[in-house]
């Protein structure tokens, strides 16, 4: 599975939605059911299916203002 359709996944099931993700597509703020509590459920999964550790100090709204942005992070993480 790709990384896109992953973090598409890990977006939908979280959310609760179905929805398709393109990088432009904006999430915190343009989503509804994207809250803080949806925030901190979305790192959960990521650290759980990817294998990667998310600090406290590197989540900024920036990080989650839409899925391009979100899926550049995962990768850098999945990089390090």
């Amino acid at each position: 599975m790709s990384q896109h359709h992953l973090l598409a996944d890990i977006l939908r099931n979280v959310l609760q939605i179905d929805k398709d993700f393109t990088d432009s597509t904006p999430l915190l703020g343009a989503i509804a059911e994207f809250d803080s509590m949806a925030v901190i459920a979305v790192i959960t999964q990521l650290e759980d299916q990817l294998g990667i550790e998310i600090n406290d100090d590197e989540i900024s709204a920036e990080v989650f203002e839409s899925f391009g942005q979100l899926r550049q992070f995962v990768e850098q993480k999945q990089a390090a």
